[in-house]
């Protein structure tokens, strides 16, 4: 039974995992390895790239094994990946100059800042579609080549060189160092370097790649002073860029076949293909991301304008996102700051042990507050506090907290694309990610929204979608039709409030928002 899977690598925030999908889109096997979050300052945070190449070495052999499958079982595997976070590294050993710096990093919030000042945040919008923030990567590219000693003499040789975590991966897949390693690795019998690509999605939130060129812009990297040879080879998201090695961690050679983006494989792995289809992914943050087809539509309310993907040789699809900073990871908050539970999974019974928050909002602005309002400024706040309040009520303001930044997003959405409410109301929101597991949760989102709530079978659409690339690159998959008839539901949730409930707590959570402004100097 040769080649009747496909294989997908999550490389998230805090984890990384591999997943191995049959032919319908089921859940063959899974294994899935954490790694630290490293924070050396207030507001920085790091990840050790040579602990995730490990881990993914890892889970890629506990998958195969856990599943009793080898590399011969395998059509092709793909990647998603934690988007925006930054890896520097020597080609000649693969050894990274410094730690990964990742997406929830603010230390270059003025570099940011200096943009704007300049006059060049029309600019970047313009092009890359995006506002200058410290989310994305170019800043963190320009701070590492600042204050890392060696690594601008060492990119304007050649030597050192950029990727997020995908480029990072698939670079060590494809042959890592090659001939040149000294790591002692079993890479150099290949005798060529591993490939330095990445795809339109990883690209597109760098704040380096012209959205309707789909190329590095010169004006951009300027802009960030970056040596143009650090910068990888952008490709589709669904094409075969080249093959895992005899004696890498797979054991033989599968197709490297899909690349995208964490927030993006979702889209996709909802199949979420038509023109205002929305996703929204519950993670250590929320992305709520809508399909605006081939048109690019710039957002008037604080969204991203951002690439959707692209299927090989097909014109690219186009998308706006809103990403919201601190969700699943106030609940991590709860659990480890806070020690009112010890597992996540508590939070559902906790929270709905009180019929509501007690008058109590929780703004979990930790890092500033992302979309739509990009406010650096902000800080995490908790208001409405009375002595008839327990940790109850907490952990219920926490849940309504990722409900009402996600109505934010959807609300500015709406605006931008035009959409009519009637067709949001009819389509729903369809949602994935580690948070759907809360019923409680989704039905409080679906009460703050107004619109049904919807749940795959498959819940883990970020590997799905990266799974689905990969197999259609190889003709596994026919099409994105084969696609979307393997999508079946799992829950809905339909909403249970009035209108003027659902406006009293959005009036509540307004008041709240407003309070967590201004509490550190704006960079």
């Amino acid at each position: 039974m040769s080649q009747q899977y496909v294989g997908a690598i999550d490389q998230g925030t805090t984890s990384t995992r591999f997943m191995i999908f049959d032919h319908d889109g089921r859940e063959v096997a899974r294994h899935q390895i954490e790694h630290e979050q490293i924070l050396p300052a207030a507001g920085w945070v790091e990840h050790d790239p040579v602990e995730i190449w490990t881990n993914t070495q890892a889970v890629l052999q506990g998958g195969l094994e856990t599943a009793g499958l080898g590399a011969a079982d395998l059509a092709a595997i793909g990647i998603t990946n934690q988007r925006e976070t930054t890896v520097v590294w020597d080609r000649r050993t693969g050894r990274p100059y410094t730690n990964a710096i990742v997406w929830q990093d603010t230390r270059t919030d003025k570099i940011a800042a200096a943009l704007v000042e300049d006059g060049h945040g029309e600019t970047i919008r313009r092009k890359a579609g995006l506002p200058p923030a410290a989310y994305f990567s170019a800043g963190k590219i320009q701070w590492i080549l600042e204050n890392v000693d060696g690594v601008r003499e060492d990119a304007e040789a050649g030597h050192a060189i950029f990727g997020n975590t995908d480029t990072w991966l698939i670079w060590w897949l494809t042959g890592g160092p090659g001939a040149a390693t000294d790591t002692g690795g079993p890479w150099a019998a290949k005798g060529t370097e591993g490939l330095h690509v990445t795809d339109v999605t990883n690209a597109g939130r760098t704040m380096l790649m012209d959205l309707e060129s789909l190329a590095w812009d010169d004006e951009l990297i300027a802009l960030f002073d970056i040596p143009v040879q650090m910068l990888p080879e952008i490709r589709s998201s669904s094409e075969v860029y080249g093959h895992t090695l005899i004696d890498g961690p797979l054991g033989g050679e599968v197709p490297v076949a899909g690349d995208l983006g964490d927030q993006h494989a979702a889209l996709f792995g909802q199949a979420c293909f038509e023109p205002g289809t929305l996703k929204n992914t519950y993670g250590t943050g929320n992305f709520l991301v809508l399909n605006t087809g081939h048109e690019i539509v710039r957002s008037d309310n604080g969204l991203l304008t951002t690439m959707g993907y692209q299927l090989g040789g097909q014109p690219p699809v186009y998308a706006l996102e809103g990403s919201i900073a601190v969700t699943g990871s106030a609940i991590q908050w709860l659990r480890d700051q806070l020690g009112i539970i010890s597992d996540a999974a508590e939070t559902e019974e906790l929270a709905g042990s009180v019929e509501d928050s007690g008058g109590v909002s929780f703004v979990p602005a930790f890092s500033g507050l992302f979309a739509p309002h990009w406010r650096p400024d902000a800080r995490g706040a908790i208001v409405g506090l009375s002595r008839f309040n327990t940790k109850a009520h907490l952990a219920r303001a926490a849940l309504e907290a990722i409900c009402h930044q996600s109505r934010d997003v959807v609300a500015a959405m709406v605006e931008d694309a035009g959409l009519e409410l009637a067709a949001l109301e009819a389509a729903g929101l369809k949602v994935d990610g580690g948070v759907t597991a809360n019923a409680l949760c989704m039905q409080i989102q679906a009460d703050i929204l107004g619109v049904d709530v919807s749940k795959p079978v498959v819940a883990e659409t970020t590997c799905l979608g990266a799974a689905y690339a990969a197999g259609l690159a190889v003709g596994f998959w026919s099409g994105t039709d084969e696609l979307a008839a393997n999508w079946a539901e799992a829950d809905r949730w339909r909403p249970l409030w009035d209108d003027a409930q659902r406006e009293a707590a959005q009036a509540q959570w307004r008041k709240a928002v407003e309070r967590s402004l201004g509490w550190i100097e704006a960079s």
